[in-house]
């Protein structure tokens, strides 16, 4: 493994277009999870760097800045230049997320590949972010402004570290902010690249800057901080409350969260066993389970449950698992020991509750977080494999007998992220979809999300959405102004 691993060039924050020591001297190590070993030591941000980096970002979000005065048409060129360096440095950038996360080789370039989609879409936002002329009464006219909301704090996981940074970044360089991020401080050292390529691409000093550092001194140094418009974190619905309650407290900043889920994937009788089994599969076991929209409740009807059951362990078992490096490998390790330890102890509590295991539940190998992919039939709706986010590799299959009964118990749960149907009945799959719960529906297909796309909660899987037009809108505000004229002409 160790000859495939990429140089680390950037460890320190970069706080206005330069790379620097945090205020304290302080570093943490980052670690591969495939062999436990310590990749670099990396800078550790704390409240001193926040104030830092926010204070940069104020400048440059100054009345009369560069990029405060900047074409909105030209700000679409640099997040076009960005996605142009991406293209050059792809094979780098997914590196760090392969050495950093764990994650396949393969799954890490489309990762790249999926974020440089997200900046070249945002790019082309950017001059086309405006306001409306209002037929009001009286001798007035009335427009709109869409304006920039300012300095956003924006705070990113470890699952998908170049890809959430895209989501984020994106539509806020599009909508005219500036931004500080704090990284996961498991896996920074792609967004430390991506900074160093914002420098290169000609961000103005300030626009963008990039502070690692951990959640309970970074993290809620930008949720409480007095000069921060907005924050935006994705992550788990424990911290996102305390993101809002921090926003709440200092000076009620915009808050857009994307939080966890218990996705929901049902199976129609009448669907293409194959098709499904293989939908289910991929919906569940992509990226290691660690995924926010992850399928990880499978109904299933039960004239067909003994035999998807059947599959979907057999499917299991093939699924390769090792070396993230090595192309035949489709899984690679959990991020640490302590996420590998909390998903075994899922497992275990699943037998416990007694559901059956049909493939799967250990560990796998004897160094490095890798964990089988784990399928268990026989759960029930109380259990806690079934309520609870495990954000690993574990299928729970639940038997259903009709669809009323599946929507029903689809949305019996705290989370809203997302849902999908298998099934040839169109009407089915569209009365579905008009009765779950979710934020997103995949109809015959899962977690087909692209730049294009809104993506975001109901309930207690966050507010607000990322991606598509609605993503740009979390950026901005809206103002309105009203002239006073001698006479209004229609």
């Amino acid at each position: 493994m160790a000859s495939n691993k990429p140089t680390v060039i950037h460890t320190k924050l970069f706080i206005n277009n330069e790379f620097v020591d945090a205020v304290s001297g302080k570093t943490f190590p980052t670690i591969d999870p495939s062999d436990e070993e310590e990749i670099a030591q990396i800078a550790e941000g704390d409240r001193e760097d926040v104030d830092l980096a926010v204070k940069a970002a104020r400048n440059a979000f100054q009345i009369g800045s560069v990029w405060r005065t900047m074409d909105a048409s030209m700000r679409g060129k640099l997040i076009f230049k960005l996605a142009d360096l991406m293209e050059r440095d792809k094979e780098y950038i997914a590196k760090l997320d392969v050495v950093d996360n764990g994650k396949t080789l393969e799954s890490a370039l489309g990762d790249v590949d999926q974020s440089i989609s997200t900046f070249m879409y945002f790019g082309g936002w950017a001059d086309k972010i405006h306001g409306d002329t209002i037929p009001t009464d009286g001798s007035v006219m009335t427009y709109t402004r869409m304006e920039p909301v300012g300095v956003v704090g924006q705070i990113i996981p470890w699952n998908y570290p170049v890809a959430m940074l895209a989501w984020k970044w994106a539509p806020a360089l599009a909508a005219g902010c500036t931004i500080v991020l704090k990284p996961a401080e498991l896996t920074p050292l792609s967004a430390l690249h991506m900074a160093s390529l914002a420098k290169e691409a000609g961000f103005p000093p300030g626009v963008v800057n990039v502070v690692p550092g951990f959640g309970s001194s970074a993290g809620a140094a930008i949720s409480e901080h007095l000069d921060i418009d907005k924050v935006a974190f994705t992550g788990s619905t424990a911290v996102g409350r305390l993101v809002m309650a921090a926003a709440a407290l200092s000076n009620l900043k915009r808050v857009s969260l994307e939080l966890g889920g218990k996705s929901p994937l049902v199976v129609l009788a009448d669907c293409d066993m194959d098709e499904a089994v293989e939908i289910a599969h991929e919906a569940i076991f992509g990226n290691h389970g660690q995924n926010c929209c992850a399928g990880s409740r499978t109904f299933v009807q039960e004239e067909i449950y003994d035999e998807f059951v059947k599959r979907a362990g057999a499917a299991a078992k093939k699924r390769s698992v090792g070396d993230p490096w090595a192309e035949t490998s489709e899984q690679g390790p959990q991020i640490d020991k302590k996420q590998f330890e909390k998903i075994l102890g899922f497992i275990q509590s699943g037998i416990e509750e007694g559901a059956k295991l049909e493939a799967g539940g250990k560990r796998s190998g004897d160094k490095g977080f890798f964990i089988e992919p784990t399928v268990f039939s026989e759960v029930g709706d109380d259990m806690k494999i079934a309520r609870e986010e495990i954000f690993g590799p574990v299928q729970s299959i639940l038997k259903f007998s009709t669809v009323e009964e599946a929507v029903k118990r689809a949305n019996n749960t705290n989370y809203g992220l997302a849902a999908g149907i298998i099934t040839k009945d169109i009407n089915k799959a569209l009365m579905f979809s008009q009765t779950v719960q979710a934020g997103s529906v995949w109809i015959n297909c899962y977690d087909h999300t692209l730049a294009q796309t809104p993506f975001g909660g109901f309930k207690q899987s966050g507010q607000g959405r990322e991606l598509g037009p609605e993503g740009v809108k979390e950026y901005l505000e809206v103002k309105t102004v009203t002239i006073a004229l001698d006479q209004k002409n229609s």
